[in-house]
């Protein structure tokens, strides 16, 4: 697996960070040198080191429709000004990754979790044959942070022109600024762009917004609604079960890509059975084995897993928020993470509505 760039890394242990053990390295803590901060980051702007993600590159005269064959959402159409969220699916309809796809120029980008990133730029490697595309990992010159809740200001120092809307893209010399979904009715985005660009925006955010653990910007997806494919949870989820095709991650109307069949059927035939939801733990002792991947369980019915445990990470109170996907006749019943007896879910309103099938 690549890793972050050393020279980054280094970069933010000299601006007072301290490092996770994990691979990749991770923002564990950071010094706040902003002159305007709040007392806590639960009402308050923050901005951190998107370590967890990587990026992939592709370019070549068939790189649009190569991965337009590859991917849930159509690619012919994207503009230079507008990135999209996109499933990579097996050929049984099961998600292997979801992937924010955006493009600079004559390239196309997919950024998502580093831990998955090698497996899948491989498989998608498999498939290109004769067609004129090279696909290259770009993680360490496309460096990404996450901004959550900045102002006009502080953003207008970034880039000039500010992208209105979710998925909204604009591109200046700081980088390439992506509006991503609200959480808590709170703007997030990311700045993507070279070594160089990234220590000048964190230096340049330092000075008015407190910087954060990446862990919480984890936590702004999972208040935001927005599920995150990890090694943990490949293959184990269609589309519709995390709300994908709900928050645009679906194109129905595009063609053909590996499960695309399974996919639409689940689309058309019926009501859904099951579905993914914001939650909490009720307490917030420290509970290490709810994260993704974990199984969780109905009161009423014990004996077997109910659910699965999406993504997961503490907010700024504490609490372990998660998005837990759901049989929907479990949903009015005490739901435990983990064992039959395990800490208690409570389920959350999601920050969208939930369409029925066409």
């Amino acid at each position: 697996m690549p890793e972050t760039s050393n020279s980054w890394l280094d970069f933010l242990v000299s601006q007072g960070a301290s490092l996770s053990e994990t691979a990749p390295p991770e923002v564990a803590s950071a010094p706040d040198r902003s002159t305007g901060a709040g007392t806590t980051l639960a009402h308050n702007d923050f901005f951190t080191a998107a370590t967890h993600l990587g990026t992939l590159a592709l370019e070549g005269a068939d790189a649009a429709n190569f991965l337009h064959n590859q991917i849930t959402n159509d690619v012919l159409s994207l503009e230079n000004n507008t990135a999209r969220l996109a499933g990579y699916c097996s050929p049984k309809g099961r998600l292997l990754a979801t992937l924010l796809l955006w493009k600079s120029e004559d390239q196309l980008f997919l950024t998502l979790p580093r831990d998955i990133l090698p497996g899948i730029q491989k498989r998608l490697q498999m498939f290109v044959m004769r067609a004129k595309v090279k696909i290259t990992d770009v993680s360490d010159s496309r460096i990404a942070l996450g901004l959550y809740a900045p102002s006009s200001e502080t953003l207008q120092r970034l880039c000039p022109t500010l992208p209105a809307t979710a998925y909204e893209v604009a591109h200046g010399e700081a980088g390439t600024l992506i509006r991503l979904a609200d959480a808590l009715d709170h703007p997030r985005y990311y700045l993507i762009g070279t070594l160089q660009q990234a220590c000048d925006a964190w230096q340049m955010l330092s000075q008015f917004m407190p910087a954060a653990p990446t862990s919480l910007w984890r936590w702004t997806e999972i208040m935001a609604g927005v599920p995150q494919i990890t090694q943990a949870t490949q293959e184990q989820f269609v589309p519709q079960m995390i709300n994908f095709e709900a928050i645009g991650g679906v194109n129905f109307r595009k063609g053909c890509y590996p499960g695309q069949e399974i996919v639409a059927r689940s689309q058309y035939l019926g009501k859904f059975k099951r579905r993914m939801f914001v939650a909490t733990l009720e307490s917030t002792n420290d509970v290490t084995d709810v994260q993704a991947g974990t199984e969780v369980f109905s009161s009423q019915d014990p004996e077997q897993p109910c659910g699965m445990v999406v993504n997961a990470d503490r907010g700024p109170d504490g609490r372990l928020a998660c998005l837990v996907e759901l049989k929907l006749d479990a949903i009015v019943t005490k739901i435990h993470a983990a064992m039959p007896d395990g800490p208690v879910l409570q389920l959350g309103s999601l920050p969208y509505v939930l369409p029925e099938p066409e």
